[in-house]
């Protein structure tokens, strides 16, 4: 069974969210949104299928990567995701909230060995091109 596919966001605290979003924007040319920026590429294994990864900095008073006291979360991305929480728990992996369901993807957090929270996507790339064309977001190409 595959596991992680890919990343699906890196996420970091930071003392002003909007100053580094322009920041990136303007000296390393990423198209940013409200959130941070979504790179575009296509999949390795299906090319005709695209993908997404997301770059969002955070307030640093977030309380979002908690427990974890890190600076930093990463999103993986991941297939069959209740299959693969099952199989986490077996292994005495903590899960720290149950599977959240949107249409651009399924969802849980858990922690790794050192206490870092972590977020599992099953991503709907359909979808999450639909919502960021909604939401007038460009992608970085």
């Amino acid at each position: 069974m595959k596991k992680v596919t890919g990343i699906g966001g890196i996420f970091f605290k930071c003392k002003d969210p909007n100053k580094m979003k322009a920041w990136y924007q303007e000296h390393l040319g990423l198209s940013t949104n409200q959130y941070g920026a979504v790179f575009e590429w296509h999949q390795g294994a299906d090319s005709t299928k695209k993908g997404f990864t997301t770059w969002s900095p955070f307030n640093e008073t977030t309380k979002y990567f908690e427990p974890s006291a890190r600076d930093f979360m990463i999103n993986y991305r991941v297939e069959n995701i209740e299959v693969l929480v099952e199989e986490l728990k077996k292994s005495g992996v903590t899960i720290l909230d149950t599977i959240e369901t949107y249409d651009y993807g399924k969802f849980v957090h858990i922690l790794d060995a050192e206490g870092n929270k972590v977020e599992l996507w099953e991503p709907n790339d359909i979808e999450y091109e639909k919502l960021g064309k909604e939401l007038g977001s460009e992608t970085t190409k």
